[in-house]
């Protein structure tokens, strides 16, 4: 047999059974499911130096596991000295295998490696099941060598699921194991 990620088989096994249980779906095709991760990185010096939007690539690049994208400007800001077509940033979309390493390695390495860490926000809900987190530092990734980095940057990373409320995406991703605060505090 193949090989396996750990939180593919965790979510086959443990949380499809108790996910159709807690919410009494009548087929397992209900139950909401992670459909994508994506990983996006603006950079705000872009158009003074262009070599930012390189080495942003490169180092999301490094994180993903799967090459990044350099995004364009879709619109002309004259206040921000910005054209369009410009490159202002970096962006990777996961699926599949590369989605659940990449989960599991949030989760198990990168998340805990956070300053004052005390959970993740649970509000930042969009309504239809998908949820976006945003990271203040890249470097607590494993992967990024920090005598390399030129300048730290933030990344916002949403998690695309088939959920149709908030509440089903915030199960799955709990039982996933996100570290959401607790709203006992």
């Amino acid at each position: 047999m193949s090989y396996q990620p750990r939180l593919k088989e965790k979510y086959r096994k443990e949380i499809i059974p108790q996910l159709q249980e807690q919410f009494q779906y009548s087929s397992i095709m209900q139950v909401p499911k992670l459909v994508k991760v994506c990983i996006n990185q603006g950079v705000g010096g872009a158009t003074a130096d262009k070599k930012l939007v390189d080495s942003a690539v490169s180092e999301m690049t490094m994180i993903a596991g799967q090459k990044a994208v350099a995004t364009k400007a879709k619109k002309s800001i004259s206040n921000f000295k910005l054209r369009e077509g410009m490159y202002v940033g970096a962006r990777v979309t996961l699926r599949h295998d590369r989605m659940w390493e990449f989960m599991d390695r949030l989760i198990t390495v990168a998340l805990p490696r956070v300053r004052d860490f005390r959970g993740i926000n649970d509000k930042s809900f969009d309504g239809r099941g998908n949820y976006t987190m945003g990271i203040a530092e890249h470097i607590i990734f494993p992967e990024i060598d920090l005598d390399k980095v030129s300048r730290i940057t933030g990344l916002d990373i949403t998690f695309v699921t088939t959920a149709q409320t908030d509440a089903e995406a915030l199960a799955l991703l709990k039982k996933l194991g996100m570290p959401f605060k607790n709203q006992n505090n």
